[in-house]
């Protein structure tokens, strides 16, 4: 008897949200019974889980500021998805995004907020693009795996960062860490409910709207979805491969670029080491889960935001080491993924319910 899984004819949304559902609930039974085996009790498990991102308004408000870079990057990966380019460079392009916005407060000051941010902004959305088209370009011209090249240049993006802060830009009055100064508040995001809950939560969401918009109201969009349904059609119907490849990939490093600035300009104010605790490879994972649509990426990132937020709660509370707090976020993505995976495909057994379709 064998097994094997079926796609189901129907993806219904209900289906999605309670498979979804199922998958972090088994997760978080199972990290509440590993807990356990230290000493947690259950129930304190669920209450710091649910109480840290969700029970005080700071917790809600600490849960959207992680949630923008985290969405950013996941209508980045979103978009180049939907063309089937995996651009698996979101964290290299946030990073660029953030040297750019730098580079700009670093040497120019044109004394408004009005003129400084949307330059700075424009700036990092370039900055990104052209690091992600980078990939597109390889992909076109030398057939170069863009999983690859994308993943490669991850790296190559943050020893730049290194370079810079460890370097020529780092702060003499740091007392040796490696950061670079301050911005001045002419160059930063304002921040719209204190303490840090900046302006970028809304152009995140404005982001959204347009990249939906762009994908299901335009031309463009119709070619980018026709492309990744079936590539041969797209060419046979004359549709210009290249010159979408190079757009795709360079709007979506846009996107991861918009990330960079808002943690710089809006959240850091300076460039460092840890700016970022992996947002970009956290939004392919949100780009699955929202089943790379635009407005669904909106709430989904701000769950997996309330999962860091919890798990920061969690190591403090009951003194965890990161690798455990690591591990319940790591099991509660991987099943919601498997969750997601089963609202898609059903499990046949060869010789009785799947006999017939083989």
């Amino acid at each position: 008897m064998g097994i094997r899984f079926r796609r189901r004819f129907e993806e219904g949304g209900l289906r999605w949200a309670l498979a979804s559902a199922a998958g972090v609930l088994f997760a978080l039974l199972l990290s509440a019974a590993l807990l356990a085996l230290r000493g947690i009790s259950p129930a304190s498990f669920f209450y710091v889980l649910l109480e840290a991102p969700f029970g005080s308004s700071y917790g809600l408000k600490e849960t959207a500021v992680k949630a923008v870079p985290i969405a950013f990057c996941a209508l980045a990966v979103s978009l180049s998805f939907r063309m089937l380019l995996w651009n698996i460079g979101a964290e290299g392009q946030l990073h660029l995004g953030a040297f750019a916005a730098a580079l700009f407060a670093r040497h120019l000051d044109w004394g408004s907020r009005a003129l400084n941010l949307p330059a700075m902004g424009l700036s990092a959305f370039v900055a990104g693009g052209l690091y992600a088209s980078l990939v597109g370009l390889l992909k076109v011209r030398l057939r170069v795996n863009e999983v690859i090249s994308s993943l490669m240049l991850n790296y190559v993006a943050l020893l730049w960062m290194d370079y810079l802060v460890y370097g020529p830009w780092k702060d003499p009055s740091s007392l040796g860490f490696p950061m670079t100064p301050l911005i001045p508040p002419s160059h930063s995001l304002p921040v719209l409910i204190p303490p840090r809950l900046h302006l970028g939560v809304l152009l995140v969401v404005l982001s959204s709207a347009a990249l939906h918009l762009l994908l299901e109201r335009t031309s463009f969009g119709y070619e980018v979805r026709v492309t990744g349904s079936s590539k041969e059609a797209s060419l046979y119907a004359g549709m210009n491969y290249w010159r979408n490849v190079l757009l795709v990939m360079f709007l979506s490093g846009g996107l991861a670029g918009l990330a960079g600035f808002c943690e710089f300009s809006g959240l850091i104010h300076r460039l460092q080491p840890s700016m970022s605790p992996g947002y970009g490879f956290t939004g392919i994972t949100v780009a699955w889960l929202s089943r790379v649509k635009p407005l669904v990426a909106l709430p989904v990132s701000y769950l997996v935001a309330a999962l860091f937020v919890a798990g920061d709660a969690l190591q403090i509370s009951f003194r965890l080491p990161l690798a455990s707090v690591q591990v319940v976020q790591g099991l509660v993505l991987t099943f919601a993924l498997v969750g997601d995976f089963f609202s898609r495909y059903e499990l046949v057994l060869e010789g009785r319910a799947g006999e017939g379709d083989a």
